[in-house]
């Protein structure tokens, strides 16, 4: 932007990665949020605990006039509040707001309740919700808790949480083919992210997996995988790492490209079940980041025929 021009925009809202964390000095946000802490870039970090440095400089820069907001359910991201200079908002799935916080979001059975703004409102039903997955709900309650802070009307959030059909490569309903439904996760980058998303989904799944190793430990998508995948088809450079953590997991095999993937979980998943692509891993290995692979799912699963 030339000097001297104004600002076109009222707010700019950013997603920050611990990288970028790492070397701020004047990065100073009016509101700020950690949503949750996973095991994640290990072959960056020594440690959880380094990781959680980086991302917690989030509220480096932020005074007593800002707002900062936390995950209580999240143990790793709760006990962060107690050094935050800002105004210390939370939200919740599993609890009652403690009472140090200035104000926030939680689910009362099934309704989504905030206390920003001063007084107890019910923002929607969960049911209302168009996205899936418990993840989501958390999600619905950050935006509409940015959303009250910023001087949207309890109305308009409704609607938008009604009517949002979620974001791309993420938990994304790709197609239905022959009572199969097939779902881009892509963004499941990590371990973490792909336990989160086999929790989402209630019917039987076919689970494509696989990738570029980021130091997950692979172990702990074992009983998920035993409890809810059919069947496991792993590609890409992380299949043999996969294939050991889920030892004596029988129904498992490998394919060495994403279409010979599909095509074997099509040929094999039956009425009201789900084809599944959370691969736990990065995707440099065999893509050119996350959203081409995301993409190339997409595309495949359109050209199967009906």
């Amino acid at each position: 932007m030339k000097a001297g021009r104004p600002c076109p925009y009222d707010a700019l809202v950013a997603e920050v990665s611990s990288f970028q964390l790492e070397t701020v000095e004047q990065f100073h946000p009016w509101i700020a949020a950690i949503l949750n802490v996973t095991v994640d870039h290990q072959d960056r970090y020594e440690s959880i605990d380094e990781y959680i440095a980086a991302k917690n400089r989030i509220f480096e820069n932020q005074t007593p006039s800002d707002y900062a907001l936390f995950n209580l359910d999240d143990s790793r991201v709760a006990p962060l509040r107690r050094g935050a200079r800002a105004r210390v908002l939370g939200f919740t799935r599993t609890q009652s707001l403690p009472p140090d916080l200035a104000g926030g979001t939680y689910l009362d059975r099934d309704r989504i309740m905030t206390t920003i703004g001063g007084q107890t409102q019910e923002v929607c039903a969960r049911s209302e919700i168009k996205i899936i997955g418990k993840h989501n709900v958390e999600n619905a309650m950050v935006a509409a808790t940015y959303a009250l802070l910023s001087g949207c009307s309890l109305d308009v959030i409704r609607k938008v949480l009604r009517e949002f059909p979620g974001l791309e490569h993420a938990l994304e309903i790709v197609r239905e083919l022959r009572g199969i439904r097939f779902i881009n996760d892509s963004k499941g980058t990590n371990v973490d992210a792909t336990l989160k998303a086999l929790e989402s989904i209630d019917q039987p799944i076919w689970l494509i997996a696989g990738g570029r190793d980021k130091g997950g430990d692979f172990s702990r998508l074992a009983p998920a995988i035993r409890r809810r995948v059919k069947r496991l088809i792993l590609i890409g450079e992380a299949a043999p790492l996969i294939a050991k953590a889920v030892e004596g997991y029988q129904a498992v095999e490998r394919a060495d490209t994403l279409r010979q993937a599909i095509e074997l979980a099509a040929a094999g998943a039956g009425v009201g079940e789900v084809v599944l692509l959370s691969p736990a891993c990065a995707s440099f290995d065999m893509f050119a980041d996350y959203q081409d692979r995301g993409r190339q799912f997409k595309a495949l699963v359109q050209s199967l025929p009906a």
